[in-house]
């Protein structure tokens, strides 16, 4: 086998199984550990693998340039190339013990700043403490689905300043299996100040998305590899509404189920509820939605009506305390809300969003996901910070007190 095939089957090894070692291949292709370490450092060079302790793992697919190049780069082009050739119609691995999840969202630093009450206008309050930390929608609702026991694939865009770095360490850090970090020349990574109020936990939060908002048609076509490979894919609105669409649109194709948190609030989601399975507005969102205000179950009931009749398939709106209310196929369901100590409400809407598409990805039903999410919810509001997400087992242990 010449050189440069032998490396190309290592990358459609590693495809198969994200990480192999040294004697592993070295059995396979029946030659030295010298040989095989020669191989995967060249890999490495090309940005196609990362090393690892006594082995690799894929961080870039060969079969996305593929997808790419065979398109020249038309975001249409290659959704009819998939359409037609019906990527998803293998069957699925039934031994499979986790569900997968991909995410398109945004990654921000997060400032925070904790007060004794909000200011009012024009009102400079002293701060009883602060701090900076990893943030943005798409980030926390990564580590929540990973927290939440999901194999999850995560993809971002930073800045090429200071934080691109602090971004890349956090997310090597975490529980999330991959995840794809694109660079913007033009824009910082994005950015969120919060004030959190100590009187009952709540927050008000002014976000400039930088980077977040330059995703290119080419960065979601190289999606494809990891999108067609998982069972939900989780969508924010942080994020160019028009990569968020096409992500969207590569889904469907691809017949991955696709789940959006409408947040923050924009009327672009009424523009695409055709590519969205479930919907999950929090109380202020889905009264944008429908021009209903929530402020009951009643008032909820309502407005998830308005929201199906615009095209909606399935909406679960999420009401703090009150619970979350779902609406599928005509009949109203309420999970009630898990009693909770309340410290930081910053990620509440985030855990819950990411341990629903873990829940959902692993086979539960929307009630029952819905029901693990809020149990997981009422953990994280239980700490500090926006990504301070719990585990899975401790969502069991909540759920075994209800």
């Amino acid at each position: 086998m010449y050189l440069e095939q032998r490396r190309n089957s290592i990358l459609d090894y590693l495809d198969q199984h994200d990480s192999l070692s040294v004697a592993w291949l070295a059995t396979a292709f029946s030659v030295s550990k010298e040989t095989i370490r020669s191989d995967l450092a060249a890999l490495a060079t090309q940005g196609m693998i990362q090393r690892c302790h006594g082995g690799a793992m894929v961080i870039r697919r060969n079969l996305q340039a593929k997808l790419i190049s065979e398109t020249g780069g038309n975001f249409e082009v290659l959704l009819q190339r998939l359409e037609g050739q019906r990527q998803r119609s293998a069957p699925r691995d039934s031994t499979r013990t986790k569900g997968r999840v991909c995410i398109l969202g945004s990654f921000n630093v997060d400032i925070v700043a904790k007060v004794a009450r909000f200011p009012k206008g024009g009102e400079s309050l002293l701060a009883l403490g602060s701090t900076l930390g990893p943030g943005g929608k798409g980030a926390n609702q990564a580590m929540a689905a990973s927290r939440a026991g999901a194999r999850v694939h995560f993809v971002s865009k930073v800045g090429t300043d200071q934080f691109s770095q602090f971004a890349f360490d956090h997310l090597s850090a975490s529980d999330i299996h991959s995840f794809r970090l694109y660079q913007s020349e033009v824009e910082p990574t994005g950015n969120a100040i919060i004030y959190v109020s100590q009187q009952d936990g709540e927050n008000m939060i002014a976000i400039y998305s930088g980077a977040n908002k330059t995703l290119t048609d080419g960065e979601v076509a190289e999606m494809t590899h990891e999108l067609a490979a998982s069972d939900v894919l989780l969508v924010q609105l942080e994020n160019n509404f028009s990569a968020t669409l096409n992500a969207m649109k590569l889904a469907t194709t691809l017949g991955v189920r696709v789940i959006m948190n409408p947040a923050p609030f924009s009327a672009d989601a009424l523009a695409c509820l055709q590519y969205v399975d479930v919907l999950t507005p929090n109380e202020t969102e889905a009264s944008l939605l429908s021009g209903v205000e929530v402020n009951d179950l009643d008032s909820a009931k309502e407005a998830a009506l308005a929201i199906v009749r615009q095209g909606a398939k399935r909406v679960i709106i999420t009401m703090s305390s009150r619970g979350a209310l779902i609406l599928e196929n005509g009949q109203f369901q309420h999970i009630a809300a898990f009693p909770a100590l309340s410290v930081d409400t910053t990620g509440a809407g985030d855990a819950f969003n990411g341990a629903f598409a873990a829940a959902l990805a692993n086979g539960q039903t929307i009630a029952q996901a819905a029901t693990y999410a809020a149990a997981f919810a009422s953990l994280a509001v239980e700490r500090e910070g926006a990504s301070n997400m719990p585990d899975h087992p401790q969502v069991v242990a909540r759920l075994a007190q209800r």
